[in-house]
């Protein structure tokens, strides 16, 4: 299939969603897998557990920083070799860590598949901006995301977690998604020679946007969800152990707390696919952000384990759906990608060291103290998450002239 260059957003096919969707899943699989890799390097290694987390959350940190180092090429005709080159080094690199049980091999493999894999984060997130209506297509990019790891979770565990189950499933599906990647949209580009007077008229709509605005949004969003991530990330990190401590919670209990939690996350998305954009995007988002602090809040005051349960799901179910409104913001700022690129790299890194911060904060003010800190966090992310969404909605508008033009044209 042919990788030219539109020039307005396209409309959601299921060949450029299945290779969009299939190769971000590609890149955050390590983290969804994260668990499984520490007992499987720990098989492999020999090691003990810290140690076989401090590899993982090296693997990770690799796949965060490849993913900020590629954006700016994601964004523009490079996608495709991008994603082509992460999903090779993925697949090279964990498939050596399942088939050879050298320990320089398993560290170097596991190294090289993260690096890869941030290619596959940087161009996805990059190609998720070129679809139109971005807030319905983060609901279907989450649903498709949380429905194939719940499966790929519940299969693993079925065999012994070692090298060939783990690193092996991680390397054959950057395999099978890179048999996808020539369906991965292009970064839209506006043709400035040869144009007719409506295409002219096209360009310089898109001419027109203020690139100095959308700058600045993009950085601010950035950095609004990379602490909302640490927040967010940092609680699920210590959910466990405060649901023992403080509300009696067994290892069943947790177990159904996480599945709720996933299964929250799909109802969440299928929200967001209904719902679109039919509800703006900035108020639903800061209400998101404050109902969900409400919650973190709430989590570290309930001492029944029923009742901790409830209130976890219940958050889960809403950070979901603040993430998503964070990726279709992203991919409405800019078409080519600029900001959903590196918005998923950016959360790679506040997710590879969660546990660290967690346990800090934890031990700092105790579990009470965390989440209120957790919780007002939520509250004052609140406020630039919501300008930005705004200023991504007006700049989205600006397209329209453009795109009607272009149609003319053609």
């Amino acid at each position: 299939m042919s990788n030219s260059l539109p020039s307005v957003r396209i409309p959601l096919r299921v060949p450029s969603a299945a290779a969009t969707f299939g190769i971000g899943i590609a890149g955050y699989l390590g983290v969804n897998l994260s668990p499984y890799m520490i007992a499987a390097a720990q098989s492999a290694l020999g090691v003990d557990v810290l140690t076989a987390s401090w590899l993982v959350t090296g693997t990770l940190l690799l796949t965060a920083v490849t993913g900020l180092a590629t954006a700016r090429l994601s964004a523009g005709p490079h996608r495709v070799l991008v994603a082509r080159v992460g999903l090779v080094l993925a697949a090279v690199g964990f498939g050596a860590a399942a088939l050879v049980p050298a320990p320089a091999v398993v560290v170097a493999g596991l190294l090289l598949g993260g690096i890869g894999a941030g290619g596959a984060v940087s161009s996805s997130g990059a190609a998720l901006a070129a679809f139109i209506d971005p807030d319905r297509v983060a609901g279907f990019n989450g649903l498709a995301n949380r429905a194939i790891v719940t499966v790929i979770l519940a299969l693993i565990p079925l065999v012994p977690l070692v090298p060939i189950s783990v690193f092996g499933t991680l390397a054959l599906f950057a395999l099978v998604v890179l048999f996808m990647s020539a369906w991965l949209p292009s970064a839209p580009v506006v043709e400035h020679a040869a144009v007719p007077v409506a295409g002219a008229a096209a360009s310089d709509a898109v001419a027109r946007r203020p690139h100095r605005v959308e700058t600045i949004a993009g950085f601010a969003l950035l950095g609004t969800f990379a602490f909302w991530a640490v927040s967010e990330d940092s609680l699920w990190a210590m959910a466990g152990v405060m649901g023992a401590d403080q509300a009696g919670l067994t290892p069943e209990g947790l177990g159904i707390a996480l599945s709720g939690a996933t299964a929250g996350g799909i109802v969440g998305a299928v929200l967001l696919m209904v719902v679109g954009n039919r509800l703006g995007r900035a108020v639903p988002l800061a209400m998101l952000l404050a109902i969900g602090g409400v919650l973190k809040i709430v989590e570290g005051f309930v001492t029944d384990p029923t009742a901790f349960i409830v209130v976890f799901i219940a958050w889960n179910t809403i950070y979901a759906i603040a993430f998503l409104y964070f990726v279709s913001t992203a991919a409405a700022l800019d078409a080519d990608g600029r900001w959903s690129g590196p918005l998923l790299a950016v959360y790679l890194v506040g997710s590879a060291l969660t546990p660290v911060i967690g346990a800090a904060l934890v031990e700092s003010f105790g579990y009470q103290g965390f989440v209120v800190v957790l919780g007002v966090a939520s509250f004052v992310l609140a406020v630039p998450a919501f300008l930005v969404a705004r200023i991504s909605s007006r700049l989205q508008r600006t397209e329209e002239p453009a795109a009607v033009a272009e149609g003319v044209a053609a």
